[in-house]
Parts: C-alpha cells; sequence; structure tokens
C-alpha cells in the first residue's frame, strides 16, 4: 500500500485522480489560498463555521509548506486545483507553482475523506469508494454564517447508508469533528434544497443499493462556494475531490 508521501509524488508528477480512499488510515485536507489582505475573512469564516471548515493548520505568509506533511509542496502536491479571479473559476491546473506569490496565505481544512476508513472499520460501507468515484457533493439551502467580506451556502457530500447502519455513522463520524464530525442530515435531500441526487454540483453521482439512505455530512468545498458568492479578487483552492494526502494518522482526529 502506498504511502502519503508516495502518493504525493504521484500527483506531483501529474496524476489527477480524486484522492478518496487513497492511503487508508492518513488524514486529507482541503486546500484554500488567499492573498494576505483576504486571510482574516477565511480565518473569520472558519471560526464561525466550523463543522464546514475545520482547520488544521494555517501557513506563514508565502510560504507552500504545511506542518501536516512537512516535506510536501502545497503547489505541486495535490492531484488538481481550482484558480478563481473575481469569484470566476478560470482555471483547473495539476500545479500551481508559476502563480504562487509571496503575500499568499494557505488554509488547511479537515476532509471527510479522513473518516472513510473509519467508516468501513465500523462496518458502513463507502459507496464511492466502491464504485471508484469521487463523492457526490451538494450546494444546500442553508446558508454558513457570514464573515467579513464572506459569504455563502453549506457544501454537503452525500453518502448512500444502509439504513440500519445510518445510528453507526452517525457515531463513528461524531467522533472525529475535526474532519467534519456527525451528518448535518439524514435522508429527504429536498429539505436541504437538492432537487436530484444524481445530478451534484461537485463530483459523481453515486449509487446507492437497495435499502440505503442519503446521509449529508458538511463540506470543505464551502469555502469555494463562499469565494464564487464573494469574488475575492484571487485564490487558489483544491479541486473537489482531489486533497492533499497528509502524514498525520486519521487516529489523531478520532475521539475515544
Amino acid at each position: 500500500m502506498a504511502s502519503p508521501a508516495e502518493h504525493r509524488a504521484r500527483y506531483r508528477a501529474g496524476l489527477a485522480v480524486p484522492t478518496s480512499g487513497a492511503a487508508p488510515g492518513y488524514a486529507q485536507a482541503n486546500l484554500v489560498v488567499v492573498p494576505q489582505d483576504w486571510a482574516f475573512d477565511v480565518l473569520l469564516f472558519a471560526q464561525r463555521n466550523p463543522q464546514p471548515v475545520p482547520l488544521l493548520d494555517v501557513t506563514d505568509t508565502g510560504s507552500h509548506r504545511t506542518a501536516l506533511a512537512p516535506d510536501a509542496d502545497l503547489r505541486t502536491d495535490l492531484p488538481r486545483y481550482r484558480v478563481w479571479r473575481d469569484g470566476d473559476l478560470v482555471d483547473e491546473p495539476t500545479e500551481v507553482t508559476d502563480l504562487w506569490a509571496d503575500d499568499l496565505v494557505a488554509f488547511l481544512v479537515g476532509c471527510s475523506f479522513t473518516f472513510e476508513a473509519a467508516l468501513l472499520a465500523g462496518g458502513v460501507p463507502v459507496r464511492n469508494v466502491e464504485q471508484g468515484r469521487n463523492v457526490a457533493m451538494y450546494r444546500t439551502n442553508r446558508p454558513c454564517r457570514p464573515a467579513g467580506r464572506l459569504s455563502g451556502p453549506l457544501v454537503v457530500s452525500m453518502r448512500p447508508v444502509p439504513g440500519e447502519l445510518v445510528t453507526t455513522a452517525v457515531q463513528v463520524t461524531g467522533r472525529m469533528p475535526q474532519v467534519h464530525g456527525a451528518p448535518v442530515h439524514v435522508g429527504a435531500p429536498a429539505s436541504l434544497g437538492i432537487a436530484d441526487l444524481d445530478r451534484p454540483d461537485f463530483g459523481d453521482p453515486v449509487e446507492p443499493a437497495d435499502g440505503d439512505v442519503p446521509v449529508f455530512w458538511a463540506c470543505g468545498v464551502t469555502p469555494q462556494a463562499a469565494l464564487a458568492a464573494s469574488r475575492p479578487p484571487f485564490a487558489i483552492t483544491h479541486a473537489p475531490g482531489h486533497m492533499l494526502v497528509t502524514d498525520v494518522p486519521d487516529s489523531a482526529y478520532r475521539r475515544p
């Protein structure tokens, strides 16, 4: 089984695939990079919305290194990035070295891929991993609490869970609040403003099995929805589902 460093080396070499299921047992992280002028807004947004934006690390201004993986390069070691200008998505490159500037601050945000190994260990199937697909993600009708110049809707990830195992899924993920914690909603997608589960806003549709119930977790793509709504002049993020695979064991984020 490949180590986190080996996965990062593959992405640095140009492999651009979703990271769900990569390096089981190690945490993964979402990425948000903004100019220093917007860094306090992002920090405040995270503080006010800790379930969708649980901060794991914040870099020094200009740094492309993180304590979560000391030898990683945040400019090259994610499989795919997104580049935003004035709130518009303008590119999805596989590295952003030429775009990195001395005034940028990077935020590493907990990712629900981190608790997938714990779900599997608890006997809960993870359908997107079984099907080799990115997780399905949706914008909701629930607004996040605004912070400075940032505002936007909650984004959720959805995993179909057998009805008899929903309680187990809630208990397992509830012990991992730094990677989004317990679900925010179970069943009834329309009450989140989701009209069609087969048409996710991000990621891939995931096929449920008979008896599965849709279970929704807060998602680290939420800051991207806020960037699109709030239109800072420049930002870099991960592409949805294409995370930083860190060196931190997922057990570090699991409460007894």
